[in-house]
């Protein structure tokens, strides 16, 4: 029977979320101020998400590797120290995005009544935008570069140390004093921030787990409410490995 991991599948929906954060801003329409506005603040979340993690994991994890484990525990925080500086310069970039070209745009309405010196402004307000969103876009992608690395780490160096110097009643016990710090939001959050990244196995019995846990009369709208995130052919295929009647996915 597989041992508890704590990492992989977290990070399995982390890999999604960066690897499309970064292919769809690369194709974005920056030009447009909301386009602009909204890949912003996606990448000001999933920063603040990585934090997030970063300190659970600070208060769950490491300190099990720092007792039984140190050599990994400190490899670690010097991944986090790497990381922060990846984390601030993303969200530089993230800030100064939407407010590239301002100035030079509103020179050029400014200047309606001049035709030539209206479009020079507006072309060198556009090409700031322009290079704002490739600035970000890098910025995103030498967060992955990063990051990669770092969940590289604490799957192969980590979690094998966890597992030499644990039993899976203390890993169990791990997630689930993590768990208890989690509203019912956060834990539904989570897990739909997972469940697309995953294989139709898991996924089903992660699914499984969580409706076996809900009273009866709650099962069919607990079961759609994890779902929302997955693909058709994802909640075609969950609903199918789970048997569960067709009625439900219309709530």
């Amino acid at each position: 029977m597989p041992r508890i991991d704590l990492y992989r599948n977290v990070h399995m929906g982390q890999r999604a979320r960066l690897f499309a954060l970064a292919v769809e801003l690369g194709a974005a329409d920056g030009a447009d101020q909301a386009v602009a506005e909204e890949f912003a603040d996606r990448a000001l979340a999933m920063t603040a998400e990585l934090r997030e993690h970063a300190d659970h994991e600070d208060t769950h994890i490491h300190p099990l590797l720092r007792e039984r484990a140190p050599a990994a525990a400190d490899a670690l925080d010097a991944e986090h120290i790497r990381l922060d500086a990846a984390l601030a310069a993303l969200d530089e970039r993230a800030r100064a995005f939407p407010k590239a070209g301002s100035d030079a745009r509103a020179g050029s309405e400014a200047q309606a009544g001049s035709d030539a010196r209206a479009g020079s402004e507006a072309q060198a307000g556009s090409d700031a935008r322009a290079e704002a969103q490739h600035a970000l876009y890098l910025a995103v992608n030498e967060l992955i570069s990063a990051y990669l690395a770092h969940l590289h780490a604490e799957e192969t160096v980590a979690m094998p140390a966890l597992w030499a110097a644990y039993g899976d009643g203390d890993l169990g016990a791990v997630f689930g004093g993590f768990q208890a710090t989690r509203s019912p939001e956060q834990r539904l959050g989570d897990l739909r921030g997972m469940l697309p990244a995953l294989p139709p196995r898991v996924r089903a019995a992660i699914a499984r787990a969580t409706v076996e846990a809900l009273p009866p009369t709650e099962a069919g709208s607990g079961l759609y409410a994890l779902s929302t995130t997955l693909a058709p052919a994802q909640r075609a295929r969950l609903y199918d490995d789970l048997g569960a009647p067709e009625a439900w996915a219309a709530r």
